[in-house]
């Protein structure tokens, strides 16, 4: 099977169609604002369609003309901050309505897939996540690894 790029406003757009529909999507991220815990054009994510959402959640949302798969972080009433795993201190504010879809499984490279989980010790430790993915991407460097 040949791969397929495309530009992300092209396939996020289609993506977020198909999960309106009410289907299921599976696809490779792009970008490292989600490692450790997604690599982006290794791992591929399932997507779904959800109105439940909770803090920890990953989900792809669509605001100021751009879509980010990235965690909640906070919710309050019908805002909610997302966050990428792998920044520092980016953070997007918006509104429940500009969720497509959240991801309900992270399948990696070897097809073995387990459902994200909410990382709370990894939100709660911030300021030691400077460190965390230094190392990480040293080990990743070290062992030949992608990232």
């Amino acid at each position: 099977m040949e791969k397929v790029v495309l530009p992300n406003e092209v396939l996020l757009g289609e993506v977020a169609r198909l999960l309106g529909e009410g289907r299921e999507v599976v696809m490779t991220p792009k970008g490292r604002s989600m490692l450790p815990f997604i690599r982006g054009e290794v791992d591929r994510i399932k997507l779904r369609k959800t109105d439940k959402l909770s803090v920890g959640d990953i989900v792809l949302a669509y605001f100021e003309k751009r879509y980010v798969l990235h965690r909640i972080v906070a919710i309050n009433g019908e805002e909610f901050t997302l966050m990428g795993d792998g920044n520092l201190n980016d953070v997007e504010h918006g509104k429940r309505n500009d969720v497509v879809g959240k991801v309900v499984e992270i399948i990696t490279p070897d097809d073995r897939q387990h459902k994200p989980r909410k990382a709370w010790l990894w939100r709660h430790t911030l300021f030691l996540r400077k460190y965390m993915l230094k190392i990480y991407r040293k080990w990743i460097k070290l062992t030949s690894k992608q990232y």
